[in-house]
Formats: C-alpha cells, structure tokens, sequence
C-alpha cells in the first residue's frame, strides 16, 4: 500500500505537471494503474518507483508515469450533437467569412475526436454549394504514446466499432490484417502536436473553433479558470468552443456566451 506521504507527493507532482487532480484515498487507483511500468523500469514495487521519479528526474520515466495516469477514455463523434452542430452551423457561418477556418481538437487522446472531425468537414465539402474556405485541423496532447497512435491512424477491431456507423467504417477506413487505417485523404487532414493544456497555447495562432470536451472535469478550479482563460486568448472573437456535456464555464470565465442551436448548445467568444 502507498503510504501517505508517497501518495500526496505524487498527487502534487501530476497537479504540477498536468494539472490532474487525484483527491483523497485513490491510492488503489495509482498503485493498478503504475504497476504495470514496474518491470519496464526494473522497480519491484510501486513505491519504489514513485520515489526515483522524485529523485531521478528521468524524462522518460516522467512520460510513462503520465502517460498511464493520464485518462484517455475516448471515442468517434462522441455525443454526437457537437458534430451535427459543426458540419450544420458552424462551418456554414465561418465559410461566410471567406477566409481559411482553423480547428484545434485538444487533449485529442487516440485521435478519434480530431478525425471525426476531419471526417465531417470532408462530407460538408462535397456538399452542395462547393466550398471555397479551406480549413485545418490541429490535435494536441501530452502524452506521446497516444499521439504515436494517433498519428498512425490505425485501430483494432473493438476501438473501430466506438462511434461509428457502418456506412463510415466502409468509407473512411482500410481493412488490414492488423486492424483498419483511416484512409489517406481524412488522415493527412490532421496535425498532431504534443501540448500540455498546462503550458502556453500562444505559438499555437488563432482559431476559429476549439474542441477541449470531458478533459477539464478531472481539473482543479484554478487550473480550470487558467486553461479557459488560455482558450479564450486563442479563439477569434465571434469563434466557437465546444466542452463535454457535463461540463461548464460560466463559474471559470465570462469570454464566452452561450448559443443554443436546433442540434444542442455550445459556446461563442464575446467580442
């Protein structure tokens, strides 16, 4: 069992690092969720690792450690009505601007979020009108070994079936002996980028819509005002963001104002 000092040490290194908060008594979760890192470092106890990632100050031990705290829980068009939103409302309203659309899909995880995304605005491009505005889409995250993944853009029988219609499944993925790859053209729609939501987003530009849904639940309220306070910066006045369904920001932020829409709501930038 971690001991407490262990246990609220590490808990103030993941607050510092990424800004996840792990509350009381969750000692069960850090020890299932570390000890399969054990043999890969040569550790025989979780306890004993914990204290080299205080000690050591090795990077790649730092990397694997959040990589396995970090929750990436995730799936294709998640919820659903964000999507419907997008390809319905948004995209229409910002290709009346005339001018290039930017799309940032943060805390991506695996990639399912910002290529259902890059799957949506291929079907609203060969919609009628013909669209004349071109858009790009960035995925970030902290963890490497999701972004490796995602970057891949290859996903196993179970993962493939999250979301996803069957009529989707056929015409954006390849079957392969070793699972199915989205195909070229919605693959090299996205960049991927390692980003710690913790960090500057200013390098990043500016956007027109931000997707950063059902990662901030897992924040402290501080963290949470200084992340949407850093969106805000970064989406033009009159852009859009979307967060979770269980998640808000009018008690962290007064930038941005709800719009409610026949799909669901979402949230605009005040000028």
């Amino acid at each position: 069992m971690i001991d407490a000092q262990d246990y609220a040490e590490f808990a103030r290194f993941l607050s510092e690092c990424c800004g996840l908060v792990l509350g009381e008594n969750r000692q069960y979760l850090v020890a299932s969720r570390l000890s399969r890192l054990l043999g890969e470092f040569g550790y025989q106890k979780v306890e004993d690792l914990l204290r080299a990632l205080r000690q050591s100050g090795n990077p790649t031990l730092k990397s694997r450690v959040i990589d396995a705290m970090t929750t990436n829980e995730t799936s294709w068009f998640r919820d659903g009505y964000p999507f419907e939103i997008l390809r319905q409302v948004v995209l229409p309203e910002l290709e009346a601007r005339k001018k290039p659309i930017r799309i940032w899909s943060a805390a991506c995880s695996s990639g399912q979020e910002p290529y259902s995304i890059a799957m949506v605005v291929a079907e609203w491009e060969a919609s009628f009108p013909p669209k004349s505005s071109p858009v790009s889409i960035l995925a970030t995250d902290l963890s490497e070994s999701v972004l490796a993944e995602a970057r891949s853009g290859l996903y196993d029988g179970l993962s493939i079936v999250r979301g996803l219609t069957p009529e989707r499944r056929q015409k954006y993925f390849d079957t392969l002996e070793n699972g199915h790859r989205i195909k070229p053209d919605i693959q090299r729609r996205v960049r991927f980028q390692k980003l710690n939501l913790m960090d500057s987003y200013s390098l990043l530009g500016k956007f027109d819509v931000v997707f950063c849904r059902n990662v901030l639940i897992y924040f402290s309220a501080d963290t949470k005002r200084r992340i949407f306070d850093g969106l805000a910066r970064q989406i033009d006045p009159g852009g859009y963001l979307f967060v979770g369904a269980s998640e808000s920001v009018s008690s962290y932020t007064e930038a941005f104002e709800i719009v409610r829409t026949p799909q669901g709501s979402l949230l605009r930038r005040r000028p």
